[in-house]
């Protein structure tokens, strides 16, 4: 199939960082042509006169089971925010709940310009969520979440060791490369806290014979490092990195608690890291220096993490709100609006590894593309303006109108066409009214 979309304000974030004026014609999966290409004909052609072009955002880290957790767990600072609430939650889920869930942040994330995730399911019923990404269209690397140490685990998400990395296989050898690779499968210890060391080493060795990533938490939180510090004897990176587990294979996510001697072993092994401004802010966990990883040459992408924590799934608001905090620390020069946007898409593509596929466009490239409409009272004037700095600091998630991931359009005129949207709010409030008196969080709220 071919779709032509014509007469728009490009931004390419290609290695030279060009804004063009002209069309983009997707053949199948892929970008085609880009340019002032006439009349051709297509099957679909899109009229984008006044209108800008971007490419689909990369969210590096997120959980798409905490969708349905949104408002259950706020004002409380990390490991109690887990154990009195999360941890709980996950533990009653069920198949159609895990559905639901991914579902309903598959739509939001569609909604908001995202077009690729990196996402951490829970331990169970993993498969329900690789049916929905398979079914919405996204672009995906994601993982059950394995734990199989803590004494404060529930019940149902303890696991026996050989059993959670058989099951990551399992699912492994079922859904990754999916769709000619839009689905990829990650192993997905949940943190060092929580995964014995037999564990993490048979990730490393698993992840190395099938080369494919692994996510993973560290670092996060200074209980976190101190618990890790407690058992291993070492801080978070550096245990990683004694076992083998950093390499470039690796996905942190946060990364706020790191010292010099660690952010160098994240470069010298090409780690990658996702930050999560909104999340650590709310969880009071920190903000992580961006500026120091980015002088190390780590690779750094942007994610929401769950809307548990974050309560909404807005790359928009991630990528601006980025930008401003990391001003207040090092000065107002630091993070300008381009290194923003390419944070929020090639960053997330090479945290991915990704970056010979999406994160900007360019012949060759998946037709992962995000078309906005930016003539509204809150992005003007636009004369005079770099057109990045209106996307950054003055665009939002209403802005978007049109979302094509793998050449295929999943959103059109601000209107879901892969997700049933009245179904997915239906079952959504239904499954988390039988997970909430499952769990017994709210009993002595």
């Amino acid at each position: 199939m071919k779709i032509l979309i014509k007469n728009a304000e490009i931004i390419t974030v290609n290695p030279h960082d060009e804004i063009l004026t002209g069309d983009v014609l997707v053949e199948d999966t892929s970008i085609v042509a880009i340019g002032r290409l006439g009349d051709i004909q297509a099957d679909k052609t899109i009229d984008a006169t006044g209108k800008t072009l971007i490419p689909g955002f990369v969210q590096t880290h997120l959980h798409l089971c905490q969708t349905l957790f949104r408002g259950q767990s706020d004002d409380l600072e990390l490991l109690d925010w887990l154990r009195k609430r999360i941890w709980p939650l996950e533990a009653s889920h069920d198949e159609e709940s895990i559905y639901w869930s991914a579902l309903l942040g598959i739509g939001e994330l569609f909604e908001s310009g995202t077009t690729s995730l990196v996402d951490m399911e829970t331990v169970r019923y993993t498969e329900s969520a690789f049916q929905a990404l398979a079914e919405s269209g996204i672009r995906a690397l994601s993982g059950k979440v394995m734990m199989d140490h803590g004494a404060e685990v529930p019940p149902g998400l303890f696991e026996n060791t050989a059993a959670s990395l058989e099951e990551s296989v399992r699912l492994l050898e079922k859904w990754h490369g999916h769709d000619g690779g839009r689905i990829q499968y990650c192993f997905c210890p949940r943190f060092v806290v929580s995964c014995t060391e037999p564990l993490l080493v048979g990730v490393r060795d698993l992840s190395k014979h099938y080369d494919v990533m692994v996510h993973t938490h560290a670092s996060e939180n200074r209980g976190e490092i101190a618990l890790v510090e407690s058992e291993r004897g070492m801080r978070n990176v550096i245990y990683l990195d004694h076992i083998g587990l950093a390499n470039e294979r690796l996905i942190l996510a946060h990364s706020i608690w790191l010292d010099d001697q660690e952010r160098r072993i994240l470069a010298e092994r090409n780690v990658k890291v996702t930050h999560c401004i909104s999340s650590n802010l709310k969880l009071a966990s920190g903000i992580a220096d961006l500026p120091a990883l980015k002088k190390a040459g780590v690779a750094v992408g942007l994610g929401t993490d769950g809307a548990a924590c974050s309560n909404v799934l807005d790359m928009f608001q991630e990528m601006r709100q980025a930008a401003l905090v990391q001003k207040v620390m090092h000065g107002p020069t630091t993070m300008p609006a381009r290194e923003a946007l390419r944070m929020a898409t090639m960053g997330g593509a090479q945290v991915m590894r990704l970056e010979d596929k999406i994160g900007s466009i360019e012949v060759g490239k998946r037709a992962d593309l995000v078309l906005l409409d930016l003539n509204q009272l809150h992005s003007y004037p636009s004369r005079g303006v770099d057109p990045v700095s209106r996307v950054v600091y003055s665009a939002g998630k209403q802005d978007v109108e049109t979302v094509l991931v793998n050449g295929k359009v999943v959103l059109e005129d601000r209107k879901l066409l892969t997700i049933d949207r009245k179904a997915v709010l239906r079952n959504s409030n239904e499954s988390i009214e039988r997970l909430l008196k499952r769990s017994g969080v709210n009993d002595n709220r």
